[in-house]
């Protein structure tokens, strides 16, 4: 599936909406050239009470539902799952391995769809949140992530 569709959607309404979201997880791992496959697309942004009000006009404005999942931690995630087409979203305010949004977004790269931009997590702090993770499926992805990565340095 090409997700190009629904990535320029989403930086539409993350440009009007003024969201100021990094993509994390797989899919931007993929957006890096990482032989990857995942079915949602993961963003971290800073936690306030004006984000998570952001994340809801962006559910409507995009016809989502917006669900609220309890997550171990005490910490939350916040999918967006469109009625009709294939997209999820998940959003995070705490991600492992991540200490430091301002220091994630300063790591991230600007990558455009359509005629927007959505920031990218550096492929070092997705590895970063893997490695911290340790769930099987990020423990899996990481030999990825460390291939990939050694071919950009090569680069």
């Amino acid at each position: 599936m090409d997700a190009t569709p629904y990535l320029i959607e989403l930086a539409k309404w993350f440009s009007a909406l003024r969201i100021d979201a990094v993509m994390i997880g797989n899919a931007a791992a993929v957006i890096h050239g990482a032989p990857l496959t995942t079915v949602d697309m993961d963003f971290m942004l800073e936690h306030s009470d004006e984000n998570y009000r952001k994340l809801a006009a962006l559910a409507q404005r995009m016809d989502c539902e917006f669900v609220e999942m309890e997550l171990p931690s005490d910490n939350y995630m916040y999918r967006l799952q469109h009625r009709t087409m294939p997209l999820v979203a998940d959003f995070l305010f705490v991600v492992a391995g991540i200490d430091n949004y301002e220091a994630l977004k300063k790591n991230s790269t600007e990558i455009t769809f359509g005629e927007r931009t959505l920031k990218v997590a550096s492929l070092e702090d997705i590895l970063a949140s893997k490695r911290a993770a340790g769930r099987p499926k990020d423990l899996f992805a990481i030999p990825l992530l460390e291939m990939t990565l050694e071919e950009h340095r090569k680069q």
